[in-house]
């Protein structure tokens, strides 16, 4: 028993030193800006295994030098209650959890459906011709994860996770989460942000983004062209390939038109 007592105690001893660690790093964000996050470097090195060079724009810019439009367009197509929350939206994550559910749940019948035509299909006998073709049914797709995530959590991930999709991971990310809205204020959480997420392979923070989609500064970024960066922010690497699609341009517009309502920090 003591061996089993003594192992949890070391497993507890490290969690505590990994969120010391964790508050320390936050803490020097007060006054210096982090250089790189996690998914940056991971990414980084991805590109460089897979096509053997490095591609990794950035720029840091002052939170005064970018784009209202664009802080705008990010919150409004992002996280509309940014400035509000305590980090987490719960609204949105009971939202997420009913739509995943409910994919869930067609998935199980598309692949019950399957089932039966399969078992249906099994049991006629080899030799028998059949009067039409067997019914097949579609494919069954896995079900389309939906995410709640705030500004801050997507922050909070960047920064110091891995991709995995784990409760452990999600209970990390939860952590930090809190830990950042409470030593940062949502002006310095939203400066970081900016300057670190992606919007392309090797495209990070605002500033590389303008430059590499309409080769100007974040700082003057139009409506629109802040509102179709802010819809690339889902699928920064997909998006990137299709600028000019139907999809990106109509949601842009959407965007645009919400831009004055959304809150700033």
């Amino acid at each position: 028993m003591k061996p089993v007592l003594r192992w949890l105690a070391l497993v507890a001893l490290g969690l505590l030193l990994l969120q010391l660690f964790f508050v320390a790093r936050i803490a020097t964000m007060l006054v210096i800006d982090p250089q790189s996050t996690t998914f940056e470097r991971s990414e980084a090195w991805r590109v460089v295994t897979e096509k053997g060079e490095l591609r990794w724009r950035q720029q840091w810019m002052s939170y005064d030098q970018i784009s209202n439009h664009l802080k705008r367009a990010v919150i409004a197509s992002e996280d509309d209650g940014f400035a509000n929350h305590d980090g987490v939206d719960w609204n949105a994550i009971e939202k997420a959890w009913q739509r995943n559910a409910k994919a869930e749940e067609l998935t199980a019948r598309a692949e019950a459906q399957q089932a039966r035509i399969d078992s249906k299909n099994s049991g006629k006998g080899a030799t028998a011709a059949p009067a039409k073709p067997a019914a097949t049914a579609k494919p069954v797709k896995p079900p389309k994860v939906v995410g709640g995530s705030t500004i801050t959590q997507q922050l909070a991930k960047n920064l110091f996770l891995s991709g995995e999709r784990t409760l452990l991971r999600k209970g990390q990310e939860f952590v930090l989460t809190l830990l950042l809205e409470t030593m940062l204020d949502k002006q310095r959480i939203f400066e970081i942000y900016l300057n670190s997420v992606e919007w392309g392979e090797g495209v990070f923070g605002a500033e590389a983004a303008a430059q590499h989609y309409f080769r100007k500064p974040a700082a003057q970024l139009s409506t629109y062209e802040a509102a179709r960066l802010a819809v690339m922010l889902p699928r920064p690497k997909y998006f990137e390939k299709l600028p000019n699609s139907s999809y990106v341009a109509g949601r842009a517009g959407v965007i645009a038109h919400r831009l004055q309502s959304a809150e700033l920090p």
